[in-house]
């Protein structure tokens, strides 16, 4: 939690109250007032991007970009944590995380990443890594044993500057899936000059900003469900095998 952020309700107290789905249909005049007292008192730092009512009587979800939060109806206290509902056994918090960082896999660029396509291809994933990311090198190998998938990486340099060096190189590459297994598998750094156009790195940073990517791996499954960090090939294959 950004450290603008110094009142805290009792989460305790919020945990024992179960929650009912919140929609857009909740949002009112006070909505948009918490908002902009938000906004002014958390800061520049602290992206507040909805408030939403909750059925809850005084208290409200608020999508900071970074997390979920609650807050009273004047904008006085912020509630960090997990909201229960105990009735049905659901998470809330993290439902709603999964549904607001959802996306449209059909409107990704998937000519600006790395295709690699294993047994025949039909189910799909796309993956944002970085060559330097030892949780990228571990999701690699997780993906040795899942058949029948097309894979597209989309080359995601921001751990440093050798992530955009290697990054170009295997942009570059004639055989870029070549490149990016060998090096990412065998250890054999690619060789290509990174001399072509890799302006694609560019907008692979800005397309990571706007889906709210902060950390390497995230794969997205073809029903536009993220995953973060390096998941095992089971558990993948139980979440391929949930896309409708």
């Amino acid at each position: 939690m950004k450290p603008q952020i110094r009142r805290v309700l009792p989460l305790l107290a919020m945990a024992m109250l179960a929650m009912l789905p919140l929609t857009r249909a909740n949002a009112d005049a006070t909505t948009d007032k918490i908002k902009d007292t938000l906004k002014s008192r958390l800061g520049p730092d602290v992206d507040v991007r909805d408030v939403l009512k909750t059925p809850i009587p005084g208290i409200y979800e608020v999508d900071t970009a970074d997390q979920i939060v609650y807050s009273d109806a004047k904008g006085d206290y912020v509630l960090t944590g997990d909201l229960m509902d105990l009735k049905n056994h659901v998470n809330i918090t993290d439902a709603r995380a999964s549904e607001l960082n959802k996306i449209d896999f059909a409107k990704l660029p998937l000519n600006d990443a790395v295709k690699m396509v294993k047994g025949n291809g039909e189910r799909k994933i796309a993956v944002f890594s970085d060559p330097n990311c030892p949780y990228c090198h571990k999701l690699e190998e997780e993906l040795k044993s899942v058949d029948n998938v097309t894979v597209y990486t989309f080359l995601f340099p921001i751990l440093s500057p050798d992530s955009t060096v290697k990054s170009k190189s295997i942009w570059c590459s004639s055989d870029r899936a070549k490149a990016w297994t060998s090096w990412m598998l065998g250890h054999q750094a690619p060789s290509a000059p990174g001399t072509c156009d890799t302006t694609v790195l560019s907008h692979n940073l800005e397309l990571g900003r706007t889906l709210r990517i902060t950390g390497t791996p995230t794969v997205f499954l073809a029903d536009g469900r993220r995953l973060p960090g390096a998941v095992t090939a089971d558990r993948l294959e139980k979440e391929m095998s949930s896309v409708h």
